[in-house]
């Protein structure tokens, strides 16, 4: 199916996707609030993590629902579905090989849907933290 944007249109809207997004700069500012070091998308390591720690081993990535096809938000774009299926089936099976990756080489990691945290940004924030003193603690023994 042919585009319905101009070429003009549809660079205009492309370029308006950010690789950060909000809820990632909410999440992180409230992180540093609460006195938590961290390094935002750091290209060093695999599948370059939303917030990350290497001192502790962690890593944190924030889903958003589109992007990684949610089963309960995510939707389909009408329009060149075949694009679509395949590109959030590729995303989906990279988030697969990411955190397969941190298991297997003993990293405390964590995903986050956008949708919790609009559901409840405090909580979310609360149960970051927590993991981050239990990684924290966790490395601190091991050392």
């Amino acid at each position: 199916m042919a585009d319905m944007m101009s070429k003009e249109q549809r660079r205009k809207n492309m370029q308006a996707i950010r690789s950060q997004s909000k809820l990632e700069n909410q999440v992180s500012r409230e992180l540093w609030k609460r006195g938590i070091r961290f390094r935002k998308n750091d290209k060093s390591l695999f599948g370059k993590p939303d917030i990350s720690i290497k001192k502790y081993k962690v890593a944190i990535f924030i889903d958003s629902c589109f992007w990684h096809a949610c089963k309960l938000h995510g939707n389909r774009p009408k329009n060149n579905q075949e694009y679509w299926d395949k590109k959030l089936a590729r995303n989906k099976e990279r988030d697969v090989t990411v955190t397969d990756y941190y298991i297997q080489n003993g990293w405390h990691f964590k995903r986050v849907w956008e949708h919790d945290i609009k559901e409840n940004m405090q909580q979310v924030i609360d149960d970051l933290v927590n993991f981050i003193k239990y990684a924290k603690q966790k490395e601190s023994l091991i050392k």
